[in-house]
């Protein structure tokens, strides 16, 4: 079977350290009756710069890319097995989750939650997921 590329314009290309090179990262790919979606971030899709410093927007942001992502591959976040979450400031969790709880309404997933350094300078959150789409 063969992997399936997804690609949304409501959410940004991540994986790019020059953004004027195309980045080697799908947003997505299809794989059976799974979804991949890469790790997303607080991006605005249009100028892919962060939109915050603060760690609630960060999160809102970085989850309606992830939303974005999915739709355009025929998921919704009802359909999410798994998150996994790298946070730069472990401090910032508990308004990471406050934030991440509105956001979800109610919706259940399973999530890993770590520290670490995302990629990109003032970005403080990243989020990637597995749908299944069966």
């Amino acid at each position: 079977m063969p992997k399936i590329l997804v690609q949304s314009d409501k959410a940004p290309v991540t994986g790019f350290t020059d953004k004027s090179k195309p980045s080697p990262l799908a947003q997505a790919i299809r794989a059976g009756d799974m979804l991949y979606v890469s790790g997303q971030g607080p991006l605005d899709p249009a100028t892919r710069e962060v939109v915050s410093d603060d760690i609630a927007m960060q999160t809102r942001q970085t989850l309606l890319n992830l939303t974005a992502v999915l739709a355009a591959g025929g998921a919704s976040l009802s359909q999410v097995v798994n998150m996994r979450v790298c946070l730069r400031d472990t401090a910032d969790f508990p308004a990471f989750n406050e934030a991440f709880r509105d956001f979800m309404d109610g919706e259940k997933v399973t999530r890993t939650c770590t520290g670490g350094t995302p990629h990109r300078k003032g970005v403080k959150v990243e989020i990637d997921c597995v749908a299944y789409l069966g």
